[in-house]
């Protein structure tokens, strides 16, 4: 069966796919169409049917992420708003993933350096912070219609904040090599301090399942809820 007579949608799918394992292998500055293609058992005359040609192939790539990252972060896990954030901030930022993910990391981080230079990249990379930073923002608002966070606490500031941080652990981690995982519990940390007086948060919610050897600094307490006083009860 001729390649173009199967289904576009299923077609696209393939390379999209195949483009995220290309850039794992070869980096964004590197990698061609044919790379792309050979992740595929599809032609590169086919792939050059369904993009027209690497850029439009990369602007529909991160159109395809942000489709991934809305489904990622719609219901994260946890009972209370201040909860779900803490589930929000943990899947964003899990290592939790394949071995590969590294190297997308970095790939990733090469797209978003071409941004000053391509309108269509810096728009949808865009979306991507207006999403987070808007999810933030909502969740502390619900938290503080809740009685979780103070009445004075800037829903702007923080959502501004635990945005600017999780971008910049990612960028830390390709270029000091620091542990996200440790990042990611600060963070945590940092969320579990805005608590008002009085509230309880389960700050197990959303912990991924890599292996905590190491990090017990950084998630000191992690089975028990976090009260007004920021300790642990069991």
């Amino acid at each position: 069966m001729p390649e173009e007579t199967t289904s576009s949608s299923d077609a696209k799918e393939a390379f999209l796919a195949a483009t995220y394992r290309a850039l794992c292998a070869h980096g964004f500055a590197e990698v061609t169409m044919q790379d792309i293609a050979d992740e595929t058992e599809r032609s590169k005359a086919s792939l050059h049917y369904h993009f027209d040609g690497k850029a439009d192939l990369f602007e529909q790539f991160l159109e395809h992420l942000y489709g991934e990252f809305e489904e990622m972060t719609a219901d994260p896990p946890g009972d209370s708003p201040a909860e779900r954030l803490i589930g929000m901030i943990r899947i964003v930022l899990s290592t939790d993933r394949s071995g590969d993910a590294p190297g997308f990391t970095t790939a990733f981080l090469e797209i978003k350096a071409q941004s000053p230079y391509r309108e269509a990249f810096r728009e949808r990379l865009t979306w991507f912070d207006d999403r987070a930073r808007d999810r933030v923002r909502a969740l502390v608002v619900e938290g503080i219609e809740a009685g979780e966070f103070p009445e004075e606490t800037d829903p702007d500031a923080v959502a501004s904040f635990v945005t600017t941080y999780m971008h910049g652990t990612w960028t830390r981690s390709v270029a000091a090599g620091s542990d996200v995982a440790a990042m990611r519990e600060h963070l945590v940390e940092y969320v579990l301090g805005l608590l008002a007086e009085g509230a309880t948060v389960d700050r197990s919610v959303g912990l991924p399942s890599e292996d905590p050897e190491g990090r017990e600094s950084a998630t000191e307490g992690a089975e028990g809820t976090t009260d007004v006083a920021g300790g642990v009860s069991e």
